[in-house]
């Protein structure tokens, strides 16, 4: 079964994707060598833990794949002991997090690639 496409509900938001594809395709970027390295800074306002300084792109993203596996097979274990609504918004959060996922490994496997 084929999915519909829905139509975009905003136009700007196509016409602004519509440009953006274009100049990436007639300019690729050089991936992860245009990117900064990270900065310093807290996770979160009340956290013990902070991002560290210097952190290439890569690595960064490398990291980040990792933590989305986790948060992926978590919320696999939790939809199991869910019910009704519960189940559902979880369901919706492990697709969200493989997404996440797919597109971080979709970017470092292109940079193997290159």
């Amino acid at each position: 079964m084929k999915k519909p496409i829905p139509a975009y509900r905003y136009p700007e938001l196509k016409t602004a994707n519509q440009t953006l594809r274009q100049a990436l395709a007639s300019s690729p970027p050089e991936a992860f060598d245009s990117l900064h390295a990270t900065t310093a800074g807290p996770v979160g306002p009340d956290s013990l833990f902070c991002v560290r300084e210097g952190i290439s792109a890569e690595e960064a993203l490398v990291h980040v794949s990792l933590l989305l596996k986790c948060a992926e097979e978590v919320s696999d274990e939790i939809t199991e002991r869910g019910s009704g609504l519960e189940r559902g918004l979880i369901w919706s959060m492990v697709h969200s997090v493989e997404m996440a996922r797919a597109v971080v490994d979709a970017l470092l496997d292109g940079r193997g690639a290159r």
